[in-house]
């Protein structure tokens, strides 16, 4: 057993195209954790978001901070704190801040799953 403390967990910069501005993340399973899933908390700036992209594996986002917006190409929702989102595998998305918030999210996708970016 590990118990950890969000808050001990350093912000790592998060350098990728997938998104369009500043974006921190904090990993809570590690590579020697022997891990099944993968678990970060996401953190975005003020209207940062990140583009439409896919995942091998479902996705679950549990909004931890501020307001959030998460879209399909069909749908558009507001998020926030306690909110909970199922995203299916291979289901074009996206997900971010609002212009007015701060975000973060914990993220938990399958180990292995792969993301595939779809906007330039």
């Amino acid at each position: 057993m590990k118990v950890m403390r969000i808050s001990k967990v350093p912000k790592q910069p998060v350098a990728s195209p997938l998104f369009t501005g500043r974006v921190s993340r904090q990993p809570l399973v590690t590579d020697d954790m022997g891990k099944s899933f993968n678990l970060a908390v996401v953190n975005f700036g003020k209207g940062i978001r990140n583009k439409f992209h896919t995942h091998t594996s479902d996705q679950v986002l549990i909004v931890t901070a501020g307001k959030g917006i998460v879209a399909t190409e069909g749908e558009e929702r507001k998020v926030t704190v306690g909110d909970v989102i199922h995203i299916p595998a291979r289901e074009k998305h996206w997900h971010g801040a609002t212009k007015d918030s701060a975000f973060s999210h914990f993220a938990l996708t399958r180990a292995g799953s792969k993301t595939t970016q779809l906007e330039d």
